[in-house]
């Protein structure tokens, strides 16, 4: 007996002693992507109510903290330093303090944070500052200094929660000189997303041995531009040709994605991208199971949790009350009076009085010959009234600097030809569209119901010209003059103003369409603004005080037999008007 007791003892430590070398850790992964300066619950542009914002994200996160304590890391994407006026007014007025950018983040506790194209853009002082001021590690595995190869932001940043170690590699998608100038990037290089991933998955895997690894990229799932093999939207190709990751949160594209991609190991990796604004959320529930210290399963499961509707977080609020009575004081300040009002939707239907007035202050400032602008919103509306600074960012709605190109008649042509080529239909019979729609984008934050992006639709003033949507593409546009009377020559230079974006070859109009190298570009600009477009765009408001925007006639769609009632068609599709 007694031997059968010391025999049922030992099973029974034995036992005892494996059970305790099980061991589950339940980890919580939230990210956020695409800010854009959607801090506060109030829309300085518009002077409304916000859904979403970081007051709502926090309140979220809060909640799930009590639960997860220390096991919920959070984490952000990038693009969080332009868009609303919070951010102008941090990165141009009020220098001197500490970026609300970095504010919110540290209120907030983030653990780590990826940079974006729209957090380059302001320039090394701004973003330099910015990353200084942020307590959480920022990353940028692809982000190399130029004279030394090494990264200029950390590749990846290590937790330890609960014995679990996790691995966070951020990149940022690497065709930055698509849309800005070198001054603004100075020294740095941005690299390939696949080989550089590759790179620094094998450090985290063979070195660190991570058990989590995370990837927290700026950059779409496929597709956009293509710069010397580079692209801009490389996640879903970096989940399938780079074994290792085990989560993917991006973003940049501005769209709602939480799908499995299978790499080519045959192992499934969770992509998730909660689009823009703070919206939403990208949610990941992580558990891992250890028996004896080895990792032995992984459950990961994700979701996007919208925030719309969630509740202020009312200490937060009032923890950047002084912030936002100072940002609304500045955005409240009236620089003018319009006498009419003015709309970016007209803008897709031939002249109107938004864009013609943006074309004739361009002109005005440049002293050009020939102005390219096209919409970048599609549904700003300035009241005739007062105007005021918050205004200003519905007329203008990114910190692009103003550029003068040289640029012969024939490249005017051919750029114009490959704007309206993405913007109008070929109609083939009066019943078709005018413009080329696609219902499924609806959703999508940058085409809203277009096929195409519809901050690369330039038009032109300076000109008069008119397109036919029955002929094919690459044969529309008919340019009859100068809108002086003068005769337009395609042989001859002309100064041309547009937006640093497109000068530097945002949307590759200059490029396929004008026939530009890319390489030759900077060669063309004879004047690049000190200050961003907006700055410029509001000294002349001040100085016109009183003003009437009005549209210049210099151009339309025919044969307007067709035109007319198919854009009456596809304005109510858009409008539902």
């Amino acid at each position: 007996m007694k031997r059968i007791l010391s025999i049922g003892m030992l099973s029974l430590c034995l036992m005892t002693n494996a059970m305790a070398q099980t061991k589950t850790v339940n980890l919580r992964i939230v990210e956020t992507s695409d800010v854009h300066g959607y801090f506060f619950p109030y829309d300085f542009v518009e002077r409304k109510p916000l859904d979403g914002t970081l007051m709502r994200v926090n309140t979220y996160v809060d909640r799930l903290r009590k639960d997860y304590g220390d096991n919920l890391l959070l984490i952000d994407n990038g693009d969080i330093l332009q868009g609303q006026p919070t951010c102008y007014w941090s990165n141009y007025v009020m220098t001197t303090d500490q970026n609300i950018a970095a504010k919110m983040v540290n209120y907030m506790r983030y653990d780590a944070e990826t940079i974006g194209n729209h957090d380059v853009e302001p320039g090394h002082a701004v973003y330099d500052k910015w990353i200084r001021e942020v307590r959480c590690p920022l990353l940028g595995a692809n982000v190399v200094e130029t004279k030394t190869g090494m990264p200029y932001l950390k590749p990846y940043a290590l937790f330890v929660r609960d014995g679990v170690k996790i691995a966070v590699i951020g990149l940022l998608t690497p065709t930055i000189a698509c849309w800005l100038n070198e001054s603004t990037y100075e020294g740095l290089d941005f690299h390939e997303m696949v080989s550089c991933a590759r790179k620094w998955v094998k450090q985290v895997r063979e070195v660190e041995h991570a058990d989590l690894v995370i990837g927290l990229f700026h950059s779409g799932k496929d597709g956009g531009l293509v710069l010397n093999g580079m692209e801009e939207d490389a996640t879903a190709r970096v989940a399938r040709e780079v074994p290792g990751f085990d989560i993917i949160f991006y973003g940049h594209d501005h769209q709602v994605h939480n799908e499995w991609i299978t790499n080519k190991e045959g192992k499934r990796v969770l992509t998730l991208d909660p689009s823009c604004w703070a919206l939403n959320v990208a949610d990941a529930q992580v558990n891992l199971t250890y028996e004896n210290g080895k990792l032995k399963k992984k459950d990961i499961k994700g979701e996007i949790v919208s925030v719309r509707k969630e509740q202020l977080d009312e200490q937060m609020s009032q923890h950047f009350q002084s912030d936002f009575n100072r940002i609304k004081q500045y955005v409240d300040r009236k620089i003018g009076h319009f006498e009419t009002s003015v709309r970016t939707r007209d803008s897709f239907f031939g002249n109107s009085a938004f864009s013609d007035f943006i074309h004739s202050l361009q002109l005005r400032i440049s002293g050009a010959d020939i102005s390219f602008y096209a919409p970048l919103t599609f549904d700003s509306k300035i009241e005739a009234g007062d105007v005021t600074i918050g205004d200003m960012f519905k007329l203008y709605r990114f910190e692009n600097q103003l550029y003068v190109l040289n640029m012969t008649g024939r490249e005017i042509r051919g750029h114009l030809e490959e704007s309206y080529d993405r913007w109008v239909n070929t109609m083939k019979s009066k019943d078709d569209h005018l413009l080329l729609l696609n219902s499924n984008s609806k959703g999508d934050q940058q085409r809203t119901g277009f096929q195409n992006y519809t901050f690369n639709f330039d038009s032109a003033s300076g000109i008069d010209y008119e397109v036919d949507v029955t002929k094919l593409n690459g044969q529309k546009v008919s340019i009859l003059r100068m809108s002086n009377g003068q005769p337009f020559e395609e042989n001859k230079t002309y100064k041309v103003v547009m937006s640093s974006y497109r000068g530097n070859g945002g949307g590759d109009l200059l490029i396929k369409g004008a026939g530009i190298p890319k390489e030759q570009l900077n060669s063309r600009i004879v004047y690049q603004s000190p200050l961003d477009l907006r700055h410029y765009l509001t000294q002349e408001i001040e100085k016109l005080g009183n003003v009437r925007p009005e549209k210049a006639n210099n151009w339309k769609f025919v044969p307007e037999e067709w035109t007319i009632p198919a854009a009456q068609r596809d304005y109510k599709l858009l409008f539902g008007e």
